[in-house]
């Protein structure tokens, strides 16, 4: 499972299970997985996540609560291209941002790597 979430009141809540991912797969097994759930999450004819796809995938998720306001916002996000969709690569930045397990450990890894 790449993140658990709830809906309340006040939105939807993630918990960020990205850092213990990235300790047990290595990085190139994590990138792997975030890639699996671009698939899961993508329109198969276009290679993107759309508006559309990802109002399929709520349902699949039991997130049918959100609306097309918040699946616009999550694509905003990510879309570094303009074209109103995320590509695979968008898609892998945006997660990687959002986890702010990730964003903590960024510094160390940098460091180990230099």
């Amino acid at each position: 499972m790449l993140v658990e979430m709830e809906v309340d009141d006040g939105g939807v809540l993630f918990e960020d299970y990205f850092p213990s991912m990235m300790e047990g797969l290595g990085a190139e097994g994590f990138i792997l997985e975030l890639c699996h759930g671009f698939h899961l999450l993508m329109d198969v004819e276009k290679g993107l996540i759309t508006l559309e796809s990802l109002r399929r995938s709520t349902l699949q998720l039991g997130l049918q609560e959100m609306g097309d306001d918040e699946l616009l916002w999550m694509l905003s996000e990510g879309d570094l291209d303009g074209d109103g969709a995320l590509n695979q690569t968008e898609f892998c930045i945006l997660m990687m941002r959002l986890s702010p397990g990730l964003m903590d450990q960024a510094p160390k890894m940098c460091t180990r790597v230099s």
